[in-house]
């Protein structure tokens, strides 16, 4: 389908024009000069053409004067059919076209055929017409009405950029999708928009949305897992605790100085409790808090032990004659050496928190398409200051358990106290390099995990022992059998 101009002819026009004789107008310069061009002659005398005779014929030359005159523009009539013929103020036509459909007969020739016409000498609205009952062909032969398309490709939808090709016509472009981080919400957007920080393209990147945000949350699977080991510690500290208050008068109990138990039992418990301030969203009194009680109830667990292991020493030393070191270290100054250890911490976190506490943040380095809510340390020197002071107690308690391990007392804890040491001291080894490695949510994770087997493994060693031979062995729960000795090894 297409424009045609329409078919239309002037009667008796070019008979006129092709008709006319210099002997009609004599006295007409233009005819003359006119036909000296068209037959290359000249009604003067000259050397270098022929004489016109004004008998030439003008259907033998074929010129603009014998197609059209230019002079036509001027005209304004109209002709025996009704169609009117003028020029506007500018020397241009009206436009008139016909509307030509192509169509294919059973023969296989095409056929032009006129289905319409559209004519701006008409008024707004009938100047675009279709001819009543005509067929019209359309694609591939068929009379149903197909979608036209005269681009060379479709506008490039939001989401992606439009860039010119150098090498096709105009109609023709590539369309690009847009980058990570950036976003086109119009057609045929000539570049693509970076979204701020704290937000991120939606899946057809064509708005920008919020980022997520990830923590460790209670309702995650792995926040729960860790709540419930966290109160199943809990539970075990309080069980311990209630079996050795009911045998608080037994010997087992009685032999392994039962008021720093009872107080280990309690930080324990407390370091269970303490795991549950690193789940949740950060604050800036979460922040605060999951540190340092953290490093006060680790100390204060730590400085308990290391009492018992003292004790341990000292009862040792008693035994042998003339010995009198256990009123150096009696039940007051073991409550005294467990409340300085524990102040020491204390000193170092109020300094910690005075000079740059933790705080939250928001880390959007890690990943691109969302948020990391974390608690940033403020001072690493206060946060690495816990730890080697934990770690410091803790070496310290070990290396004398491990003096006393073969101390010759059948109830002897330095074994005990030996074995969770080493426990605890390869857990926090082992939690360095993975705090410092593990990405978002899961650096929580590693903390509460360490804070939970170093715990469940003092808990276990100390504990569970004593807890056996109360509940199982009640036999061996005697003063005899706890003045049984062994010999001392060489």
């Amino acid at each position: 389908m297409g424009f045609a101009l329409p078919q239309a002819s002037i009667p008796g026009l070019g008979e006129f024009l092709l008709s006319l004789k210099p002997s009609d107008e004599p006295q007409s310069d233009i005819i003359k000069a006119i036909w000296e061009k068209f037959f290359d002659c000249s009604f003067s005398p000259s050397n270098t053409s022929a004489m016109c005779t004004g008998t030439e014929d003008l259907r033998t030359v074929s010129s603009d004067y014998t197609d059209v005159l230019e002079h036509i523009k001027y005209v304004n009539f109209t002709t025996r059919n009704g169609a009117k013929v003028f020029f506007d103020e500018n020397g241009e036509s009206v436009a008139q076209y016909d509307l030509v459909n192509w169509q294919m007969k059973e023969d296989g020739s095409t056929e032009i055929v006129n289905i319409g016409y559209y004519d701006t000498s008409f008024p707004e609205g009938d100047r675009f017409k279709l001819k009543d009952n005509t067929k019209i062909v359309w694609g591939a032969n068929s009379n149903e009405v197909c979608k036209l398309k005269s681009v060379c490709r479709e506008p490039c939808p939001p989401g992606t950029r439009k860039a010119i090709n150098n090498f096709k016509p105009v109609c023709c472009f590539d369309c690009f999708g847009c980058p990570d981080g950036t976003i086109s919400n119009q057609t045929n957007s000539p570049e693509c928009l970076i979204c701020p920080p704290a937000f991120w393209p939606n899946e057809n990147k064509d708005q920008c949305r919020p980022k997520p945000t990830e923590y460790l949350s209670y309702k995650e699977v792995m926040g729960a897992l860790l709540t419930g080991f966290s109160c199943f510690g809990v539970f075990l500290s309080l069980l311990t605790l209630i079996i050795l208050v009911a045998h608080k008068e037994t010997p087992i109990v009685k032999a392994n100085n039962s008021e720093l138990s009872f107080m280990l039992l309690f930080s324990l418990t407390l370091c269970f409790l303490c795991s549950l301030t690193f789940i949740g969203r950060p604050s800036e009194w979460s922040c605060m808090l999951r540190h340092t009680a953290f490093g006060i109830t680790f100390v204060l667990c730590i400085s308990c032990v290391l009492g018992k292991t003292i004790v341990v020493l000292m009862a040792f030393r008693a035994t042998l004659p003339g010995s009198n070191v256990m009123k150096w270290f009696g039940p007051t100054q073991q409550r005294l050496s467990v409340l300085a250890f524990t102040l020491i911490q204390v000193v170092i976190c109020i300094l910690w928190l005075t000079i740059s506490p933790p705080f939250p943040k928001m880390n959007m380095k890690y990943y691109k398409e969302k948020i990391i809510l974390e608690c940033a340390l403020g001072s690493s020197v206060g946060f690495w200051a816990v730890l080697s002071y934990i770690g410091l107690l803790a070496l310290l308690c070990f290396v004398l358990a491990f003096l006393a391990r073969k101390l010759p007392d059948s109830f002897n804890e330095a074994k005990l106290i030996t074995f969770s040491m080493l426990i605890f001291c390869a857990v926090w080894i082992t939690f360095i390099p993975a705090y410092v490695s593990s990405p978002g949510k899961f650096t929580v994770a590693v903390e509460i995990f360490a804070i939970l087997a170093s715990s469940f493994g003092l808990l276990g060693c100390i504990f569970f022992p004593k807890c056996y031979i109360i509940i199982f062995r009640p036999e061996q729960n005697s003063k005899k059998h706890l003045m049984a000795r062994i010999p001392l090894r060489a």
